[in-house]
C-alpha cells in the first residue's frame, strides 16, 4: 500500500458529476474551497482504453490544485485501490462522453 492516503472525489460539475482520484485533499485559502492536490490517472501506453479517463487527462492533467466549491462536492472517500474515474450525466446517471470537437459541416 502506498504511503500516502488515496481519496477519490465526487463533485458537480456544468451539471455532470465527475468523479476523481487524488492523493491531498485539504481545506483551501480560499475561503468555501476545498483544495484538491495530486491528481491521479491511469497511465496506459499505446490506444486508448476508456475514453473517460483521456478526458479528464486531458481537463484536469496540467492541474497543480484544485479548488473545488464546499457546495459542489457530494463526497470525498478514503479509499484501498484507485477504481474507475467517470464523467456522468447528474440527472440520469449515465456515463457522458464529450465528443472531440468537429468541423461544421459545409452548407
Amino acid at each position: 500500500m502506498s504511503s500516502k492516503p488515496l481519496y477519490k472525489i465526487t463533485f458537480l460539475n456544468h451539471g455532470k458529476v465527475y468523479v476523481l482520484y487524488a492523493r491531498h485533499v485539504g481545506s483551501s485559502h480560499l475561503w468555501g474551497f476545498n483544495e484538491i492536490a495530486e491528481l491521479v490517472f491511469d497511465l496506459h501506453d499505446g490506444l486508448v482504453v476508456d475514453p473517460t479517463e483521456e478526458r479528464l487527462r486531458e481537463e484536469f492533467g496540467g492541474t497543480k490544485v484544485l479548488h473545488l466549491p464546499m457546495q459542489s462536492i457530494v463526497r470525498i472517500e478514503e479509499v484501498e485501490k484507485k477504481g474507475q474515474s467517470a464523467i456522468r450525466d447528474a440527472a440520469t446517471g449515465e456515463k457522458v462522453v464529450t465528443p472531440f470537437p468537429m468541423p461544421a459541416k459545409p452548407r
